[in-house]
């Protein structure tokens, strides 16, 4: 098996490591609905109430249960991971940095690393629900995870706040 150049084929390679890695041990496989966690409103700095599937042995992401209510948004942040929302149910729109993009349910919303963004809920009567994804644990465990908080303003008063660049 080459190991790299043209003749290089991940089939291969990774048929070939599959001898020589044990399958993983780690508990629990499921964690239901009722065993999510709910973040203290002190560590959440916005109206959403987040809870996470902190028993699940991940350790490189972290998964997150996320509720807006009716009429409101999260938070303008920014964060070095990356994070995926899917959205359960309900719509509304995201600023990411300058971009304004509408979002619905079955959707996924990216947001890239180091990017001001805010999730609103459009809807006057119903919570916004997301399946929330991160790769803050990886990023944790190598020591560069950094978050910035600029509370319920515009990316334009975030980035005055914090420096369009600032680290």
């Amino acid at each position: 098996m080459a190991s790299s150049g043209s003749d290089f084929q991940v089939a291969d390679f990774l048929g070939a490591l599959a001898q020589t890695v044990p399958p993983g041990a780690a508990r629990p496989l499921v964690v239901h609905a009722d065993q999510l966690t709910p973040l203290p409103a002190d560590q959440v700095h916005n109206p959403t109430a987040l809870a996470i599937a902190g028993r699940l042995p991940t350790v490189t992401f972290e998964i997150f249960r996320q509720t807006i209510p009716a009429g409101l948004s999260s938070d303008m942040q920014r964060h070095h991971h990356e994070t995926v929302h899917y959205v359960i149910s309900g719509s509304g729109h995201s600023e990411i940095e300058d971009e304004t993009e509408p979002w619905g349910s079955g959707d996924f919303i990216y947001t890239p690393p180091w990017t001001w963004h805010r999730h609103y809920n459009d809807s006057a009567t119903e919570p916004v629900e997301f399946l929330t994804i991160e790769n803050s644990r990886l990023l944790g465990a190598l020591g560069v995870g950094r978050r910035q908080s600029a509370g319920l303003v515009t990316v334009a008063e975030a980035r005055t706040r914090f420096g369009k660049e600032s680290s």
